[in-house]
């Protein structure tokens, strides 16, 4: 049976990251709409490439740290040695100072090389840019990973708040300041990415003094620290849970610097494409990709939130409240992912006039297919998380480089054909996540102790949802043929017939999960004033039988 303090916390935790992470991408969605206007679809290209280059970078420097730290701080925390939680941080903040210095220091002398590697000459003076961002996203993640092992996520919400406004802020008024300078285009997209490192930058003081908030009044001198506890073996242990972790996630951001490199290499060498208009079709791809990352947003927020809270119920002994956490976990991605993905796929093209002014049909296809993948990269990610916190972070070691070989085949092979061309970087990573997805959940079932039962999460939030979908389309179909009569299909009917449509098609699904009992009484008492709503809405307990 879940503790409602701790179940409580954990969810407290999950919606508050998730809320962040939605107006996130929110903003980090506005923020592109005006960018991308400013620059053309050469230098929107320049700017995915040299973003990709700084991910894989970040990635390798900071992506275990905080799930380490949290993971470890954590199962200190739960067995009331405060002591070894002072000193897993003591040891952390100098060693991975040390790591962002030399990333750093990597990233801006040979901005130049890691340019010409993505074929795209053209991204480095972006990459020179953003060289100090690593360094100061090397301090962010001990310190947020800090705070997420005491299970509290306003530090890591409220850092990236800073870093989103900062880098739509400053970004844009960057790039509007060059164009008015008459500065190519490259050199626009350079100054349109300056905002993240002062963003990472500014972030650094405030969570320094949310560490000493969540420090005072705490005693620190609980519990014993072994002679085998030196420096060297903290920064050991720290290092055996980070490195798998930041390898599997790393694998990730190398399969995309690597399919990027394929792709944009086999459209000039194959398709006879000018390195400038191989970077304009790789623009045409990343009107959808800053779309697409929405749905994964509420995805990571829960993921990062799961992590400590399994890890604290394993160590007390309560495999229920563990399995608890890792069901409603699954259920609760899925009802969010499923229908987002539906509803990107079939409203791909009013999606995009909406945003952007225009619906090229190659976006749309782009855009479809990455709509189908953005479920399969949710479920990655929770599947992903309910493995390292059983303690099997090295099976993404497996399964990540199994999906990179998917997709950089497909890259490779797709992408110097002229019915594809750069379409094969949506089809690969489509690809690539259900192959991981797939292989994390046939590991849970064969690993994890007090598995999640899967068929109750996923058949009926994935039935609701095709008819959501379905509905979605059929909606704006009517309105579109309707209205076009009488407020044209301009931008601005787009919108009102894209909105309307939306509405629609989600009051449809919150009528079908409650209706059809997708959302029980059980759910619902894993939500804040849940059971109020639920009695409100008149959900019912769960059925005795088995789906």
């Amino acid at each position: 049976m879940l503790q409602d303090g701790r179940n409580q916390s954990y969810l407290r935790g999950a919606a508050i990251l998730a809320a962040t992470s939605v107006f996130v991408k929110i903003i980090g969605v506005i923020y592109k709409i005006p960018l991308f206007s400013i620059m053309d679809a050469a230098g929107r290209g320049t700017f995915q490439v040299t973003y990709n280059v700084f991910t894989l970078i970040l990635t390798i420097s900071t992506a275990g740290i905080p799930a380490a730290l949290s993971r470890m701080i954590s199962s200190a925390n739960a067995s009331g040695n405060t002591r070894l939680v002072k000193r897993y941080f003591a040891v952390s903040l100098p060693s991975f100072i040390i790591i962002g210095l030399v990333a750093m220091l990597a990233m801006f002398f040979f901005a130049e090389d890691f340019a010409i590697l993505m074929n795209n000459s053209l991204a480095a003076p972006g990459i020179r840019i953003l060289s100090p961002a690593v360094f100061f996203a090397c301090i962010v993640a001990v310190y947020r990973g800090y705070a997420q092992g005491h299970e509290n996520m306003i530090p890591t919400a409220m850092s990236q708040i800073i870093e989103v406004l900062c880098k739509t802020i400053f970004g844009i008024s960057a790039a509007l300041w060059l164009v008015s300078m008459n500065y190519e285009t490259h050199i626009v997209s350079a100054g349109a990415i300056t905002g993240v490192t002062i963003g990472l930058g500014l972030s650094v003081p405030m969570l320094i003094w949310h560490k000493r908030k969540l420090d005072r009044g705490g005693d620190a001198t609980k519990g014993t620290l072994p002679a085998t506890h030196g420096a060297l073996s903290i920064f050991g242990r720290v290092m055996k849970v980070s490195v798998p972790i930041t390898l599997s996630f790393a694998f990730m951001s190398i399969m995309v610097v690597i399919d990027n490199r394929i792709v944009l290499g086999r459209l000039q060498s194959a398709l006879g494409y000018t390195e400038l208009e191989a970077s304009a079709q790789f623009g045409i791809y990343a009107l959808g990709l800053a779309i697409y990352n929405l749905p994964p947003a509420l995805a990571v927020p829960v993921s990062v939130s799961i992590i400590p809270a399994i890890v604290a119920a394993i160590t007390r002994g309560d495999k229920g409240e563990a399995r608890m956490i890792m069901q409603s976990s699954l259920k609760l991605v899925n009802l969010i992912a499923m229908p987002a993905s539906a509803g990107l796929m079939v409203l791909a093209g009013p999606i995009l006039m909406a945003l952007y002014g225009y619906d090229l049909p190659l976006a749309t296809t782009i855009l479809t297919v990455l709509g189908a993948a953005s479920f399969f990269a949710c479920l990655q990610y929770i599947t992903t998380a309910i493995l390292q916190a059983n303690g099997f972070e090295r099976v993404a070691l497996i399964t990540f480089p199994a999906g990179a070989a998917i997709r950089i085949l497909i890259a490779y092979l797709l992408s110097g054909n002229p019915n594809f061309g750069v379409i094969a970087s949506p089809i690969g990573t489509l690809a690539c996540f259900i192959v991981i997805s797939i292989l994390n959940i046939a590991f849970i079932n064969a690993r994890v102790k007090g598995k999640p039962k899967f068929g109750k999460v996923f058949i009926r939030p994935m039935l609701c949802s095709a008819v959501m979908g379905g509905a979605a389309f059929v909606i704006y179909q009517a309105l579109f043929w309707v209205g076009s009569s009488t407020i044209g299909t301009g931008r601005v009917a787009v919108v009102i017939f894209l909105v309307v449509s939306i509405i629609a098609s989600m009051s449809v699904y919150g009528v079908l999960i409650v209706v059809s009992r997708t959302v029980t009484m059980d759910d619902m008492k894993l939500v804040p004033r849940g059971e109020k709503l639920a009695r409100i809405l008149k959900i019912r307990t769960q059925p005795t039988h088995k789906i």
